[in-house]
């Protein structure tokens, strides 16, 4: 599955703070998730960065990018 595009809805509600009900065993995300709640960075800046990793790591996170557009 691929990656949503940066102009998906996902990446707002995720930067919103939606991303703590991915369900994920990966610890870069689990980092991220924490970082991203304790930043206050406007949520296009975190939306962004988001979108950044989940392309970045696609080839080795296809479950948790098959979550992305039902959280």
């Amino acid at each position: 599955m691929a990656v949503p595009t940066i102009t998906h809805a996902c990446w707002q509600r995720l930067a919103g703070g939606a991303l703590a009900n991915l369900k994920t065993q990966h610890l870069g995300i689990q980092l991220l998730t924490k970082r991203l709640q304790r930043s206050t960075d406007p949520l296009s800046v975190k939306a962004s960065e988001l979108h950044a990793f989940f392309a970045k790591w696609e080839r080795v996170l296809p479950n948790e990018i098959q979550q992305l557009t039902h959280l």
